[in-house]
């Protein structure tokens, strides 16, 4: 999502002349509606700042939660990445690691994600678009050809059928000889985010919910350093909400997350350690860090008070990071590389675990390789050529930043509080609580920037009277009639009696609340049954999802 187009432009000339104020007045709110002073002093920052900070790696884990941070290592550089067919997905993720990049992220098309096949009517047009068209275990193998699965760190961005795209990652790992044990990586797997701001969900929100408790219980014994769930703020940032909202809307999920475990007879130190968030960094740089540290803080003391979790590793907030894409314009382009170093920056002071940095061009169209790799540069740059790395939590005991992680923590709080009084996440969402929440605050964003009371570069304020030329990348329309050609032929060659009778399994495990729905979807997807045929089973167990409240 990026800003494309807005009425209202302000007069001013290329070299930089304005012909218009009203900037100033916002200049002094945060994005989360305190109120920013021009200069901060001692007295601005609450007593007891010891105790609100603790030490780096202990609780409140307001510091980081390693004691050492980036002083021995980095963040581990991600680049997201996956379009059109799993061959040419495979080799940009060649590109990327030649370049660099530590870890994997897969984006997948929304046939996939919404646990359809290539060939289902409704994918049709959608077949490699949005990301990587994967139908089945045929396809995941050559996604990661040459890749040994033992020795890259993968995240795979998908939330309904995340479960089965981690059975396919296993089952290609197996084949290259790989143990579950060996593997190291996330799903995002957050399916109530999709209800509040995204769209991507399949199955009704109880339903949704044993899924992923099952995919934790499935973890826990067969892939235990996989991070089962990646709570995610970023959409919401991406549909519009403030950063107070977004860190408020995604720990109530959280918190939802951890009680259905807890519900499904799971002890909170068995599986909370492995429970991880996604946030995106906005251009807001100093309330960007302060909501990073809030962030920490808050999920710490929810751990410990209210679930009484006792290993420490369970009161951490570990966090992925993505520059903010609705920041990105398709005017002037190559200024997003700008707005995509100071996201980066704030989110490295803000003690993220891990970064994607948006490529220039993807307000455009998916990027280009030069693009990605610049983008992979920016992170090489603040990591290896700035000093930002030498010292642990270099904001600690600034007074702007401890004022503002304070405001935010108390913001914050506010909304977990008035979610708990609709009954909590599940309840809220189905009230349309945060939805309405979010689209209010996406609504005053816009009003702004239509207005010019919000700057954006080349958009409203120091814009061109004709923009360059620029040749974006384009997927080949002949994948979807590809990928057709490719499940006829695993349809001809599999055994069909086998993929039935697996499939049978998988509704009579999806009947029985007992059952771990994981262990048969794995057969089934070893037989080379689809992606679309295992959701579709679970489908005609669970139903789907129409949401009757339409805001």
């Amino acid at each position: 999502m990026a800003w494309l187009v807005t009425s209202g432009f302000i007069a001013g000339d290329a070299a930089g002349t304005l012909t218009a104020s009203g900037g100033a007045d916002m200049a002094r709110k945060a994005e989360s509606g305190f109120d920013i002073s021009p200069v901060y002093e001692a007295s601005d920052v609450k007593d007891d700042l010891v105790d609100r900070l603790g030490y780096p790696g202990s609780y409140p884990f307001t510091r980081g939660v390693y004691p050492t941070m980036y002083t021995e290592r980095p963040w581990t550089m991600r680049q997201y990445a996956g379009f059109g067919t799993a061959k040419e997905s495979n080799s940009r993720y060649h590109q990327l690691l030649k370049a660099g990049t530590m870890g994997l992220s897969v984006a997948f098309d929304l046939p996939t994600q919404m646990g359809m096949d290539s060939d289902a009517p409704l994918a049709h047009g959608e077949v490699g678009k949005v990301g990587v068209a994967i139908d089945s275990v045929d396809d995941m193998r050559i996604l990661f050809d040459g890749i040994p699965l033992n020795a890259v760190s993968t995240s795979m961005t998908i939330n309904a059928p995340a479960c089965v795209l981690l059975l396919l990652y296993q089952l290609v790992a197996e084949e290259q000889g790989h143990s579950g044990a060996e593997l190291n990586g996330t799903i995002q797997n957050d399916v109530l985010k999709e209800y509040i701001a995204r769209g991507t969900y399949i199955y009704p929100p109880a339903e949704s919910l044993r899924l992923i408790t099952d995919t934790f219980a499935y973890c826990k014994a067969e892939i235990p350093k996989w991070n089962t769930i990646s709570i995610s703020g970023y959409h919401m940032g991406e549909a519009g909400a403030n950063p107070a909202q977004e860190v408020a809307f995604t720990l109530a999920d959280g918190v939802a997350y951890v009680r259905a475990a807890i519900q499904a007879g799971m002890a909170v130190d068995e599986f909370a350690p492995r429970l991880a968030f996604f946030f995106v960094s906005r251009t807001t740089f100093l309330e960007e860090i302060a909501k990073f540290r809030a962030a920490r803080r808050i999920w710490a003391r929810i751990m410990r008070e209210e679930f009484g979790a006792v290993n420490p590793k369970s009161q951490m907030l570990r966090f992925h990071t993505q520059t903010a894409g609705v920041q990105l314009t398709a005017q002037q382009p190559e200024v997003n590389m700008v707005r995509v170093s100071v996201q980066a920056l704030a989110a490295v002071l803000g003690g993220t675990q891990s970064l994607h940095t948006n490529s220039f061009d993807e307000a455009i169209a998916l990027p280009t390789e030069k693009a990605a790799r610049l983008a992979l540069r920016t992170q090489q740059v603040i990591a290896y050529e700035s000093d930002v790395t030498t010292t642990v939590d270099p904001f600690a005991g600034s007074y702007v930043v401890e004022a503002m992680t304070d405001e935010l923590e108390a913001a914050i709080d506010r909304l977990m509080g008035q979610v708990e009084e609709l009954g909590g996440a599940v309840a809220a969402i189905e009230n349309g609580f945060q939805k309405r929440e979010i689209e209010r605050s996406a609504y005053t964003m816009a009003q702004e920037i239509d207005s010019g009371d919000r700057v954006v570069v080349g958009l409203n304020r120091f814009t061109l009277d004709e923009e360059e030329h620029y040749t974006p990348l384009r997927v080949n329309p002949a994948i979807e009639a590809e990928q057709a050609a490719r499940l006829a032929t695993l349809r001809s060659e599999r055994d069909s009696a086998a993929v039935g009778s697996a499939i049978a399994s998988i509704r009579g495990a999806a009947a029985d609340p007992a059952r771990n729905v994981l262990y048969p979807l794995k057969d089934a997807l070893r037989a080379r049954a689809t992606v679309g045929e295992v959701c579709n089973a679970l489908r005609e167990v669970w139903g789907v999802y129409r949401p009757t409240n339409t805001f």
